[in-house]
């Protein structure tokens, strides 16, 4: 029996956070309903409300590093080094909140098919979102499972390597045979992982009975922000779109799924979507060029503003196109 379905199995789950302490106690309780405490990683970016000794209390392992050291590859990538003797590993971020006591058990029984090198879980909108908000969760995360391989970009191109390691798991010893975490990228460390496990000839699987609360009701100035930093991604690790395909044709569905939905629910919300994507896609271009853009006006235009202030690295591209 693999040990996921073992009833002393507890994989360890590693939290990145960051002044986490207002949706502390919710996340925690939650949490702790799935897990032995001292099976979870507070990785702490230097938090300022008592987020360490909340994690403490909690009887979590805690980590601390400075808040410009933060990068959302290096970071996990602590994390799975931190635990060398564990096949599987849990990542979660301070905003997910398990739904109920299996949701980890759920997600851990993809690996029992032993061509799965990753798996994540379904995120359902916040019970306060509104439309928008809600719409962008039930677009990504549907009802149904799917595993995919490397087949399936033909028929799904870049949608091929979604992940989102605000739920996920991975097999330790496949990650680290691709090279683990990128240690340097703006954000989306987990498509890249997703992306290189899948040319590696691994699965990855989607897992909807594991179920978190975990939604998103960002401004058009984060909207924008978020969607920049996309660009900046694609721009940098552009392999990822010469394997598997440009994402915009994934934006015209997921705007006319978007309409859709409005319509049959908040009409009057209907042009503030316009412009929402309208601003996605100009934060989107301005990203693919970032390379012509001053770091100063970059810093100011992107969502994760530290990054542009680390110590300038240069970034490898380490793809391998099929």
């Amino acid at each position: 029996m693999h040990p996921s379905l073992q009833e002393d199995f507890v994989p360890p789950v590693i939290v990145p956070t960051l002044n986490a302490a207002p949706q502390w106690k919710e996340f925690a309780q939650a949490l702790l309903r799935c897990v032995s405490p001292a099976e979870v990683l507070i990785i702490d970016s230097s938090s300022t409300d008592g987020t360490v000794d909340l994690a403490r209390e909690a009887g979590f392992q805690v980590v601390s590093i400075d808040r410009s050291a933060f990068n959302h590859g290096s970071t996990r990538q602590l994390g799975v080094e931190h635990f060398p003797n564990a096949e599987i590993l849990v990542f979660m971020t301070q905003d997910a909140v398990l739904t109920d006591a299996e949701a980890i058990v759920h997600l851990l029984r993809a690996f029992d098919d032993p061509s799965v090198a990753a798996a994540y879980g379904r995120q359902l909108p916040r019970p306060e979102a509104e439309a928008i908000e809600a719409h962008a969760r039930i677009f990504n995360y549907p009802e149904s499972p799917q595993k995919r391989d490397i087949s399936r970009r033909s028929d799904l191109g870049f949608k091929t390597i979604f992940i989102s390691n605000s739920f996920a798991a991975y097999r330790r010893s496949v990650l680290t045979a691709v090279g683990g975490f990128p240690i340097d990228v703006i954000f989306g460390e987990d498509t890249i992982t997703a992306a290189k496990l899948l040319m590696a000839g691994w699965k990855i699987e989607y897992v909807p009975q594991a179920r978190v609360f975990h939604s998103h009701s960002y401004s058009l100035a984060q909207e924008f922000k978020r969607y920049f930093d996309i660009g900046v991604l694609h721009s940098r690790e552009s392999w990822l779109v010469k394997s598997f395909g440009a994402a915009t044709g994934e934006g015209s569905k997921f705007l006319r799924s978007e309409i859709t939905y409005l319509m049959n629910r908040e009409m009057a919300r209907i042009p503030a979507s316009l412009i929402r994507s309208a601003l996605k896609l100009a934060g989107y271009r301005l990203g693919l060029i970032e390379s012509h853009i001053p770091p100063p006006i970059k810093s100011r235009l992107s969502m994760h503003h530290a990054f542009w202030s680390q110590p300038k690295r240069i970034f490898e591209n380490k793809g391998v196109l099929l």
